[in-house]
């Protein structure tokens, strides 16, 4: 890896750290300054992701200075784009331009950010797009969270969110910026978000997704607890506290002797409970509880 795409990935950190929290125009104004300033190819765009942040950073600044400094960075990057070859479309779109008529070309889509790279007068088309990262892995486990997302939730319409694409790929550029690269880490924190977004009985965390109420830097990072339905969370809860109080009742309950010696320590505090754990006609099995060093054991 060399200093500028290292560099890159740091500032890319940073920019993630702003995005968090309230942006202060003076820090986003030095990061872009020095974005500006470091010599940023097409293959280090690609593998950093950075125009993904810049855009990001673009839409939550209300600050005009780092709008204009963001959209000249942008702006730039598509220039590092090679030239696309001629097609037919292309050939019929000039014989179109020579006699007059009004053809617009599709701007070409850009290495790094959001949108879907057509030029239109809204907003969406000043986006960065998101571009192929040419790295097979990365590129399959946006498809995959894209994959999650996209399954129906009751009384949602998903054609209500035409950003499902943005999301995923932001999600995946969080993980990959943590591990900076695809190793198996990578693929099992990817795996974990897909199987549990896919999970019908916790929808909800697919809808909190796709609102943004859990924005993708969250989602990246979140444990498997945090992501469980509300079902499950009471389930595991349940759980605990009956494991925390069969454990006191073990630790308080019985019946107290100094006539049972522990092998481990070899002290005579000592508490037992007898049961039933055989047919009628055998003995009973006695659990014994030293007070002393916490051994148990058992005896019929």
């Amino acid at each position: 890896m060399s200093s500028c795409e290292r560099e890159v990935l740091k500032i890319g950190k940073q920019v993630d750290k702003l995005l968090k929290s309230d942006t202060k125009s003076i820090d986003a104004l030095d990061l872009l300054n020095k974005l500006k300033e470091l010599p940023i190819s097409l293959e280090i765009l690609q593998k950093t992701r950075i125009g993904m942040a810049v855009n990001s950073l673009r839409k939550q600044s209300g600050n005009e200075d780092v709008n204009t400094l963001a959209k000249s960075l942008i702006k730039g990057w598509k220039k590092l784009l090679p030239a696309q070859a001629p097609t037919k479309t292309n050939s019929s779109q000039e014989k179109k331009k020579d006699s007059g008529e009004d053809s617009r070309e599709p701007s070409p889509p850009l290495p790094n950010g959001s949108g879907d790279g057509k030029s239109s007068g809204s907003e969406k088309s000043k986006s960065l797009p998101t571009a192929k990262t040419n790295d097979v892995v990365r590129e399959k486990c946006v498809q995959m969270i894209v994959g999650a997302l996209k399954i129906p939730i009751e009384g949602c319409d998903l054609d209500q969110f035409d950003d499902i694409k943005e999301i995923a790929a932001e999600i995946e550029d969080c993980i990959y910026t943590e591990f900076v690269n695809t190793d198996m880490k990578y693929k099992n924190r990817v795996r974990s978000r897909v199987a549990n977004l896919k999970d019908q009985k916790n929808p909800e965390l697919r809808r909190r997704v796709l609102t943004r109420e859990i924005p993708p830097q969250q989602m990246a990072k979140m444990t498997s607890d945090e992501m469980a339905s509300q079902e499950l969370k009471n389930i595991r809860d349940g759980f605990t506290k009956e494991a925390i109080k069969e454990h006191q009742m073990a630790v308080t309950g019985g019946t107290k002797t100094d006539l049972l010696k522990c092998s481990k320590c070899l002290k005579r505090n000592c508490s037992y409970n007898q049961v039933q754990t055989r047919s009628a006609d055998e003995p009973m099995t006695t659990f014994v509880y030293c007070h002393e060093c916490g051994h148990r054991w058992k005896f019929c």
